[in-house]
């Protein structure tokens, strides 16, 4: 009887795990962050260009174990390069004071693109568009930052100087930055996160009253906020396509377009502020014009949550596509906070793919951010490896863009 109990049990683990493998998608996009900014994810403070290098690879090594296909990593994160630019200086996240090059010289850029290709994964250049000297006083200022050349390009909100969205130099700018990426790097995609205007802190306006005066506009100010948004985010995609038409342009905007209560097309949640409404993103008309070719809505809030659910915003997001691929920002960083015990369970994120692999609007996932998975958090690493990635997965098919050329 045990020698039969034994026979039984196994075979039913193996139904279960042939059964759980046979639900995975042949297609699906499984990319991380990698985040530059301050150093979060990489490069290490004060490390030479060798620890530079073997850091990078040691995560890249960790996310195809885990069976990631995809790498989104910051080259642009405060009007500066992780490359040689003929418009903006080193950052000084790579070697300590703006403007520095790394000694011994290489390009970060061409280096994690060659990296993340040998390891067959796509690579996203990841940029923010408007933001310029992230502490006002402390950040490291180059002698050709735009700052010193144009001055008059700038605002200042806060602690942190921003390029002004609303100047129709600084939009032609931004736009030569990525075409000059696109043109000179083996990129699979251009990426922007949800900073376009900034959060508002408290009631502090933004101050752009005299350019609204200037511009003779006859919009309210929210709505010419957001056509100058728009209208940068059109031309982007025009100059990337014009440059190489195969290359993607995804947008990760914060996670509610507009609460149900304040229009019928918005999600049932209570989000105390929205792209459309604070952020001037209208990430809609972006989808719904075909002007982006993907939205990673950074839905970093547990199923079940009280004002912003997991679920509904998977739905809501899904219903709201326009037709262009939604992959999910998973929230992996807050496990760490450990104020939410939701974060601490290990179903967490298993239980977040499943709710997306039940909406075929889904296309895949992105997790913020690339070092939370060193130290296997709930145990998400061996979820991803030995299950729910175990099979590896193609990225899957933009019909409306051309194939990439074989290199």
């Amino acid at each position: 009887m045990t020698l039969i109990r034994f026979f039984l049990i196994g075979l039913i683990v193996t139904l279960i795990s042939h059964s759980s493998l046979a639900q995975q998608p042949q297609y699906e996009f499984r990319g991380v962050w990698i985040a530059t900014v301050l150093g979060i994810d990489w490069p290490p403070q004060n490390a030479s260009v060798a620890q530079q290098k073997a850091e990078f690879i040691r995560q890249l090594d960790l996310h195809k174990r885990n069976g990631m296909n995809a790498i989104l990593a910051q080259v642009r994160p405060s009007g500066d390069a992780f490359y040689p630019s003929p418009y903006e200086p080193w950052s000084q996240w790579l070697t300590g004071v703006q403007g520095r090059a790394p000694v011994p010289f290489y390009d970060p850029l061409a280096f994690m693109i060659q990296e993340t290709h040998k390891r067959g994964m796509e690579f996203h250049a990841w940029l923010n568009p408007y933001r310029a000297e992230f502490s006002i006083g402390k950040s490291s200022i180059a002698s050709d930052n735009m700052i010193r050349k144009r001055p008059d390009w700038f605002v200042t909100y806060g602690t942190t100087r921003y390029f002004n969205p609303s100047n129709k130099q600084v939009q032609q700018f931004v736009i030569d930055v990525v075409k000059d990426i696109v043109r000179r790097y083996d990129i699979d995609g251009i990426h922007m996160d949800d900073y376009f205007y900034p959060y508002p802190i408290g009631n502090k306006p933004f101050p752009d009253d005299y350019a609204y005066k200037q511009s003779g506009t006859k919009l309210s100010k929210a709505d010419w906020r957001r056509a100058n948004v728009d209208s940068m985010i059109r031309n982007l995609n025009i100059a990337i396509k014009a440059v190489k038409p195969w290359c993607k342009f995804g947008i990760s905007p914060f996670g509610v377009w507009r609460n149900a209560s304040q229009d019928p097309a918005g999600s049932n949640t209570k989000a105390g502020l929205t792209n459309y409404d604070d952020l001037y993103a209208d990430i809609l008309l972006w989808l719904r014009m075909g002007w982006i070719d993907y939205v990673t809505p950074q839905l970093y809030r547990e199923i079940g949550d009280h004002l912003i659910p997991y679920e509904t915003m998977v739905d809501w997001w899904a219903k709201h596509s326009y037709g262009r691929h939604v992959y999910i920002g998973h929230g992996v960083y807050r496990y760490y906070e450990a104020s939410n015990a939701n974060w601490r369970k290990p179903s967490q994120i298993p239980d977040q793919i499943k709710i997306l692999r039940n909406n075929p609007a889904i296309q895949g996932s992105v997790y913020f951010n690339s070092k939370s998975f060193d130290k296997n958090p709930a145990g998400w690493n061996d979820s991803l490896r030995n299950n729910y990635y175990r099979i590896p997965a193609k990225i899957p098919r933009m019909s409306w863009l051309p194939e990439r050329p074989n290199n």
